[in-house]
């Protein structure tokens, strides 16, 4: 198996390295001038065509034409200089594709340049008390003005990731209550710098609450314009699919998982079991999950590559990912023990049975049962890869009935 990228792209890589160590040079910068220094490097980037290659140069990005391979060598580099790649959460990874698949061109024009450049933070308003993997079920409402230029919104979104640090949120409104589930709904943008919404951060039972955490928010009259509708009017479910793709897609990404693992080998070596031979097996066991989600990785990249469809499998790599990190969270569980459920002391210090920044491996466990929620819950992510990968019928009791009946 040859994994060389070939003479071509280690030249490109060569040009990548001396433009960081040209322009990325941060040491003793803090705050303010950190944040506008790595601003100014990312346009940078932009120009050269590293970052944002997706986006045309009229709505702030670089424009390049599809290379994976180049892609790659990027975020290797990138990552090799610790230097930042492009602006990370909802707005670039969700917000930006949905809107340059079914926006229109006065919301690309306001929203695409101020997201990629940071100066708008999109919250995602799909769940709500009742609602969660569910959204056909969604009952925030939103009914026209009288002069049917804005949506008056009314109701309540929750589990909102970067909550109180958004600036606006792409939310999914009952415009249609009459219609069928699926067919009155709408796909809205909104400010949520206005009168009528309240958000409130979610105390976690982790103890953690602050920006970064969840968000619940509650509309009462709240306003967007008409022209911020993405979508036709009770279309907004199919749009939802598009967005939904696009946060799959950054979920099952193979990046980190690797790293993640030698972390638990080194949490094995601190508590004094690595030499446990049930400790052992499950890590060789985990190893064998890890090193198949990355092999797979590796194939799917290659398959883009050659502009060759790698079938059924890229439906599998979210789900996939999530159980692997719920098997590493199981056993950093089992080696921390009953420490694991007790917030340290001192962030960053060692915590119980002399292990380095327990609080860490606390995220990670809690954490590995959100991912099993985030972008479609687990369940959701086997019937799509049964309906759509291997051909299985949606209902399999009306299948086997209408056998029967032949």
């Amino acid at each position: 198996m040859d994994l060389s990228y070939g003479a071509e792209a280690e030249a490109f890589r060569a040009e990548v390295r001396r433009f960081l160590a040209d322009n990325w040079q941060p040491a003793e910068r803090r705050g303010a001038e950190l944040k506008e220094f790595i601003r100014a490097f990312r346009r940078a980037g932009v120009e050269r065509g590293y970052l944002y290659r997706s986006v045309p140069r009229r709505y702030g990005g670089s424009e390049q034409p599809v290379d994976v391979i180049r892609a790659q060598v990027i975020r290797e580099e990138f990552g090799r200089a610790r230097a930042p790649l492009e602006v990370g959460g909802n707005g670039v990874n969700m917000t930006v594709p949905t809107l340059l698949e079914k926006g229109t061109e006065e919301q690309r024009e306001l929203f695409i340049r101020k997201t990629i450049e940071g100066d708008y933070i999109w919250g995602q308003g799909y769940s709500e008390p009742g609602s969660g993997s569910d959204l056909a079920s969604v009952r925030t409402k939103a009914e026209l003005s009288p002069d049917g230029t804005r949506w008056i919104i009314n109701g309540q979104k929750i589990w909102t990731s970067q909550g109180m640090q958004s600036t606006h949120m792409f939310m999914l409104v009952r415009t249609e209550p009459d219609a069928a589930k699926h067919d009155g709904i709408t796909y809205l943008l909104i400010d949520l710098d206005q009168p009528g919404i309240t958000r409130r951060p979610i105390r976690q039972m982790t103890g953690e609450q602050g920006a970064h955490t969840f968000c619940e928010f509650f509309f009462d009259n709240a306003e967007t314009p008409v022209s911020w509708q993405v979508g036709g009017r009770g279309q907004g479910w199919y749009v939802s699919r598009t967005t939904l793709k696009h946060e799959r897609a950054s979920i099952g990404s193979a990046d980190g998982l690797g790293n993640q693992f030698r972390k638990l080998v080194d949490l094995a070596r601190e508590t004094g079991r690595i030499g446990d031979p049930l400790v052992r097996d499950s890590l060789a066991r985990i190893e064998g999950f890890v090193l198949a989600h990355r092999y797979t990785s590796f194939r799917l990249f290659s398959c883009a590559a050659a502009g060759e469809d790698a079938g059924p499998v890229q439906l599998m790599m979210k789900l996939y990912l999530t159980e692997i990190g719920h098997e590493m969270a199981l056993l950093a569980q089992e080696l921390i023990g009953e420490y694991a459920f007790i917030e340290p002391a001192g962030a960053g210090g060692r915590g119980p049975r002399g292990v380095r920044g327990p609080e860490k491996w606390l995220d990670q466990i809690m954490g590995s049962l959100g991912n099993s929620i985030a972008g479609g819950a687990s369940n959701i992510q086997r019937n799509i890869i049964g309906e759509r990968g291997l051909g299985l019928p949606r209902d399999l009791a009306l299948a086997l009935e209408a056998g029967a009946e032949k």
